[in-house]
């Protein structure tokens, strides 16, 4: 029997995103998402802990309670580094969270130096600690937090032109410190820079590879739903803003590049 519950995916802004493209790839064709974002809340990277655990929460409440999803994606790696625990005692239903891809970077770094390039609410966590303790102990792990970078990828979505030296300077924050030059691996610990890969890679002082959490979430997301029942024909993506003004309704042709055609207000 075919089952019209979506997959949600939820970030302050549009990194989310760089979710949604390998979820897509890997879910049946047409799967029905929808793709919320805490416009009235952007950016979190700034903000408090306090602010966060208690915001995150209480919308994803109000987001399953319209949309009833079967899933939800929590596609930011602040809000999950710091919310996920609470979000999953309040919800009955799975949420997989993102966190910074710390381990696949050390299994492929040959300098054994990497760098976490993330918000400053996220590279300042414990669980990043945590991270590095348990899959890069034989590393030295360099963290930098850029709101900028985030400022960046939004105007990239937006279609404005970006400044090249302005990401040569964000990632000079990481190849700047001891031991930065032999960063061979950097992980995109945001959801926003996946988006713009390309001009990190163009900035960066030499070849560095970069990794960031989407394949695995996708995967996580496929693994959850294997053998659910989906609807017999394609559903349209649905974009979902907490403030929905100019600024939101012009990404409409960005999200419609990724599938998602219908816009509207929480």
């Amino acid at each position: 029997m075919a089952d019209a519950r979506p997959v949600l995916l939820f970030d302050s802004g549009v990194g989310g995103l760089s979710i949604a493209a390998p979820v897509q790839a890997l879910l049946p064709a047409g799967t029905p998402l929808v793709y919320a974002a805490d416009s009235a809340g952007f950016p979190y990277g700034v903000k408090s802990e306090a602010e966060i655990a208690g915001r995150v929460p209480a919308l994803l409440g109000r987001l399953a309670e319209r949309y009833r999803p079967r899933l939800i994606v929590i596609a930011c790696n602040t809000a999950s580094t710091i919310a996920l625990p609470a979000v999953r005692a309040a919800l009955d239903l799975p949420v997989v969270g993102t966190v910074p891809a710390i381990k696949p970077a050390a299994a492929a770094s040959t300098s054994r130096v990497i760098g976490v390039l993330g918000t400053d609410a996220t590279v300042r966590q414990a669980y990043v600690d945590e991270l590095a303790h348990r899959f890069a102990a034989d590393c030295t792990v360099l963290r930098h937090g850029s709101a900028e970078l985030v400022e960046l990828a939004e105007a990239k979505l937006h279609g404005q032109a970006t400044a090249p030296d302005r990401y040569r300077a964000v990632l000079a924050g990481l190849f700047d410190q001891q031991g930065g030059s032999a960063i061979d691996v950097i992980v995109n610990a945001c959801t926003h820079f996946p988006l713009v890969a390309a001009e990190l890679a163009a900035a960066a002082p030499h070849a560095v590879t970069f990794v960031d959490g989407g394949p695995g979430i996708a995967r996580r997301v496929a693994h959850l739903t294997a053998g659910d029942a989906w609807p017999d024909r394609p559903v349209p993506g649905v974009a979902v803003f907490t403030r929905l003004g100019e600024a939101e309704r012009a990404l409409a042709p960005a999200l419609a590049r990724h599938g998602f055609e219908a816009i509207e207000a929480l």
